[in-house]
C-alpha cells in the first residue's frame, strides 16, 4: 500500500473533496427554497421530515469522499483513474437529480434519472470494493439512501400530478 507521505495522496484527498463539496454546494443552490416545495407537496406516510436531508447528506457526502481517496491510496492516482471517473459522473448525476426535482419540478425526469444514478452508485461501490473492501462498505449508506430516494422520488411525481 503506498504511504500517506506522497504528496499526490493529499492532492487526490483534496482534489476529491472539492469535487464532493461542489456537488454538495451545486444541489444546495438548486434546492434554495427546496424546503417550502417539500412541505407543499402530498407526501407519502413514509416520507421523513424535511430537516433529515441536510445532515444525511453532509454524512453520506463525508463516507463518499473517504471512500474515493481511500481508492486513490490503494491503488495510486493513474491506476485509480477508472474508478474515480465513474466516481465523478456519479456525482454529476448526484447533483442533477436536485435541479430535476426542487428546481424544475420534473418529476417523470427526476426519477429516470434516481434509478440511473442509482445504477452508477452501485457500479462506484463494486468498483470501490474490488480495490479495497472498506471503501465499498463506506459507499453501501449512500447506495441505501439513492434506493429510498428513488422509492421516494416515485410516490411524490405520482402523488403530486401538475406539480412534479
Amino acid at each position: 500500500m503506498p504511504t500517506l507521505q506522497r504528496p499526490a495522496h493529499w492532492g487526490a484527498l483534496a482534489l476529491l473533496f472539492v469535487a464532493t463539496a461542489l456537488t454538495g454546494a451545486i444541489g444546495a443552490y438548486a434546492s434554495i427554497n427546496a424546503n417550502a416545495f417539500y412541505q407543499s407537496l402530498n407526501q407519502p406516510s413514509w416520507a421523513p421530515p424535511g430537516n433529515v436531508f441536510g445532515p444525511v447528506w453532509t454524512a453520506l457526502y463525508l463516507m463518499m469522499w473517504l471512500a474515493a481517496w481511500g481508492v486513490v491510496r490503494e491503488r495510486g492516482a493513474a491506476a485509480a483513474r477508472p474508478a474515480v471517473w465513474l466516481f465523478i459522473v456519479q456525482l454529476v448525476c448526484n447533483a442533477l437529480w436536485t435541479w430535476l426535482f426542487f428546481h424544475w419540478h420534473d418529476g417523470a425526469l427526476a426519477f429516470a434519472e434516481v434509478l440511473l444514478l442509482f445504477v452508477l452508485v452501485a457500479l462506484t461501490l463494486l468498483s470501490f470494493w474490488r480495490v479495497r473492501p472498506l471503501c465499498g462498505w463506506l459507499m453501501l449508506p449512500y447506495l441505501a439512501w439513492v434506493g429510498f430516494a428513488s422509492a421516494l422520488t416515485f410516490a411524490m411525481w405520482r402523488l403530486n400530478p401538475g406539480v412534479l
